[in-house]
């Protein structure tokens, strides 16, 4: 009786590589298939969690909502990334970007993103509150909304002197008038 393997070693960055925070855009594009979802930060791959049902949820009708509600000129993404320089690249939840917009591209300049939104879990709490929003606004991303969950909440910034500054705290409905009118009632983004 002989042994049989088990498959092929699931992928994990390169220790000496991860230790001189050595990676790119590049090798993350070039990650094999089998890769976890990542972010790149100042050349360190940092792994994202995969986001749970409810969490997905809340996406999945938040994008589907501004894709039926935003104005033209604006395009509606999730599951694509932000280009914050060669050594960084976040991965945000949904964002809003000018349109038009090459649909072949997974990474967006900063120049083209009018809107990052995160949806806060509980893995991700430190990430989408401080680290996150600095980068973001660092990069010149005009605007930045954050869910929270359980209850519903979504709190909105616009970038002001290179800071994010809190205009619309809400369970209810979330008006804004930047960058575009909208009126998004939260319970039509509710799990």
């Amino acid at each position: 009786m002989t042994a049989e393997p088990m498959g092929h070693a699931e992928w994990s960055p390169d220790p000496v590589k991860q230790k001189r925070a050595g990676y790119t855009v590049e090798d993350v594009l070039n990650l094999p298939d089998d890769a976890p979802r990542v972010e790149l930060v100042d050349g360190v791959l940092v792994v994202v969690p995969s986001p749970a049902g409810g969490h997905q949820k809340i996406n999945w009708r938040l994008v589907g909502w501004l894709d039926q509600n935003l104005p033209k000129g604006f395009e509606p993404q999730m599951a694509v990334g932000v280009l914050i320089d060669a050594g960084t690249t976040l991965e945000p939840d949904a964002l809003i970007l000018h349109s038009p917009v090459d649909l072949d591209h997974h990474y967006f300049d900063p120049d083209q993103v009018v809107v990052v939104v995160e949806i806060v879990s509980p893995g991700t709490k430190r990430r989408d509150r401080l680290v996150k929003p600095s980068l973001y606004a660092a990069a010149g991303i005009p605007h930045y909304w954050r869910v929270e969950q359980d209850p519903l909440h979504v709190f909105a910034y616009d970038l002001v002197d290179g800071e994010y500054r809190l205009v619309a705290d809400t369970t209810e409905e979330l008006v804004l008038s930047a960058p575009f009118e909208i009126t998004l009632p939260i319970r039509d983004i509710a799990p």
